[in-house]
């Protein structure tokens, strides 16, 4: 994982920084983009670090926020790092622009935690599993569409490589029993599922049906961790058509004690992965 090279991480950390320099500089948006010749929404793009910026933007936007000229350097690399490509870019032709950040911090985490209520992460999951589930969302879509989302949700699958994150599951027992893909998908699922499990930078924790009521019920999402204090917690959270990133602390907060709780409600590891078992082989 080359988490410190994700660029979609330089340019948040970019965009936090040129936001705090423009508000200790007591400017707004507009008067910036007056001064820069270009509208308030692009200043406020690149605050929220949804697009990348220039080097020679970034150099303007010091200049006018007062930045001295020995500080300006690192940031204008920060702007040069931020506008490389990432592995992910190679399959830009099949990929939401909101997946495509998400990709970016995800390469980038140095440990992430996934709460899953309906079906298997996209980390975890196998190639014929990932080919139905991504088939039944791309009805009307060319197969060949299809097999390259079925290519980009395998590379994504790092955890047994070298310097892998840190990797904790809390799924509810309805994703082990949604027969996606049949029997057969679903054994060799499960069997992958419990390999995946016993890699030492994995913890797998399942929430049975008999767990009861718990805050996240239905509400599936990931929080990244990354390895620099600077680049702080992300929340995730998805639906079909959008996703919606959780970056203010107070929230992000709340989602690690929501967290928190669907680890205590759920299983330990061993009892986890004996429910597994016993679901495998009813099959």
């Amino acid at each position: 994982m080359a988490s410190a090279q994700s660029p979609t991480v330089r340019r948040r950390r970019l965009a936090l920084e040129l936001r705090r320099l423009r508000e200790s500089a007591r400017l707004t948006c507009e008067e910036v983009a007056e001064r820069l010749e270009c509208s308030a929404s692009k200043i406020s793009r690149v605050e929220t670090g949804r697009v990348s910026v220039s080097p020679r933007d970034v150099r303007d936007m010091l200049e006018i926020y007062g930045v001295p000229e020995t500080e300006r350097e690192s940031l204008v690399q920060l702007a040069r790092d931020s506008r490389q490509k990432g592995w992910w870019q190679a399959y830009g032709d099949t990929i939401e622009p909101h997946f495509a950040t998400y990709l970016g911090l995800e390469s980038a985490a140095s440990e992430i935690r996934i709460y899953e209520v309906s079906l298997m992460p996209g980390l975890v999951q196998t190639e014929d599993y990932a080919r139905t589930v991504i088939s039944a969302g791309m009805v009307s879509s060319p197969r060949e569409d299809i097999e390259r989302k079925v290519r980009l949700r395998m590379a994504r699958q790092e955890l047994s490589k070298a310097d892998p994150p840190r990797v904790w599951f809390v799924l509810d027992e309805a994703a082990l029993r949604r027969q996606v893909g049949g029997p057969g998908v679903m054994r060799m699922q499960l069997e992958y599922l419990l390999e995946v499990a016993s890699l030492p930078n994995v913890a797998m924790q399942v929430i049975p049906f008999g767990g009861g009521a718990h805050p996240a019920m239905g509400r599936p999402f990931v929080i990244l961790v990354f390895p620099e204090r600077i680049d702080t917690d992300v929340v995730y959270l998805e639906d079909l058509t959008s996703a919606l990133y959780v970056e203010d602390v107070d929230e992000v907060d709340r989602y690690n004690v929501f967290f928190n709780h669907l680890r205590a409600t759920a299983l330990s590891f061993d009892d986890s992965k004996v429910l597994i078992t016993s679901i495998l082989k009813e099959m």
